[in-house]
């Protein structure tokens, strides 16, 4: 007799449903049970308001939760940085599996760089963390671009390009690496010059906190670093009091490693890595003001460390003047 199927909630979009079914076959290959996808509609999937101006914290996830609590989905998968940094009690993320390339990508018209952008280009993102950034960037480099909201799917965004409304459009590396559609990328954004959003790039696989079960089951998908990473990247978050639509920017990362790998070892041996540095930024949109810090300790082993390790950087990121920038996210 076959074992009664998983239901796995998920989003509707192309790239929710790419990265759910991922996580459903793997959730079936741990389990030997089928996995369902049930297809939820969010606020955030239905609204075309701007992320900014409908607060960005939860607006991908709520739907998905409520579902979970009526007991009509088994488990859920959010992107990761959709979710608010407050966890409710009746919730666990019981898995955060190995994460996707956490960086910002463009695509152009005429396959250009960033640096080699015209004057006056337009560049099309919802996201003030990319437009603090970017404007920055541009400052800094004696550019003159325009950055422009937009909201849509990937097909959207990159429509507005091929149609040349925009010069160019800014998504996530992880999101055209699941869809299958990495080589329409013209540049990958060093995060050096665009520090990603906390989390981006990791996904959170959510269920009853008192399924012990499931939990136990879905624990076999997570990865410790990839976990401690982003607990340090969301602590900072929190700490600084930004919703995922503030311009905040994080990441905790290797820092470069002082021998060369040989062929074959990887940079997730536990064995090779000793050290974690988290990066932060908060900027005005404009780009006029950057506060940018980082910090660098060891690769935190507990929940406790990885928190810690991201309210000290918030902290000091707020004597530099951090929270005066991040009023802008209502605006």
């Amino acid at each position: 007799m076959t074992e009664k199927a998983l239901r796995l909630g998920t989003r509707r979009s192309k790239l929710a449903m790419a990265q759910s079914g991922q996580v459903a076959e793997a959730v079936s290959q741990v389990t030997g049970r089928p996995v369902e996808l049930v297809e939820i509609t969010t606020y955030g999937d239905v609204s075309r308001e701007h992320l900014a101006q409908i607060g960005g914290t939860g607006v991908f996830v709520a739907a998905l939760r409520e579902a979970l609590a009526r007991g009509e989905v088994d488990f859920a998968v959010h992107s990761l940085k959709d979710l608010p940094t407050t966890q409710p009690d009746e919730l666990v993320v019981a898995a955060i599996p190995v994460r996707e390339d956490p960086r910002d990508v463009m695509v152009t018209r005429d396959a250009l760089k960033l640096a080699d952008l015209p004057r006056g280009a337009r560049i099309g993102t919802g996201s003030p963390r990319r437009m603090a950034q970017l404007n920055a960037y541009a400052r800094s480099h004696g550019m003159d671009i325009e950055t422009v909201p937009i909201r849509g799917n990937v097909d959207t965004r990159i429509g507005y390009v091929r149609k040349g409304e925009l010069d160019a459009v800014v998504l996530a590396a992880a999101g055209m690496n699941r869809i299958g559609r990495s080589d329409e990328v013209t540049d990958f954004l060093s995060v050096d010059t665009v520090l990603p959003a906390p989390g981006q790039g990791a996904l959170a696989v959510e269920c009853a906190a008192d399924d012990a079960e499931l939990i136990a089951a879905l624990a076999e998908l997570d990865d410790p670093l990839t976990r401690a990473a982003v607990t340090a990247e969301r602590s900072l978050l929190a700490a600084l009091e930004a919703g995922c639509s503030a311009p905040v920017g994080a990441l905790a990362d290797l820092p470069p490693l002082s021998a060369p790998l040989e062929r074959g070892d990887s940079r997730a041996d536990r064995q090779i890595v000793k050290e974690m540095r988290l990066r932060g930024v908060v900027g005005s949109t404009d780009g006029s003001t950057l506060v940018q810090l980082s910090t660098t300790g060891p690769v935190p082993e507990t929940h406790e460390a990885a928190m810690a390790l991201g309210r000290e950087l918030a902290a000091e990121m707020l004597t530099q003047g951090a929270a005066g920038l991040m009023g802008e996210r209502a605006q």
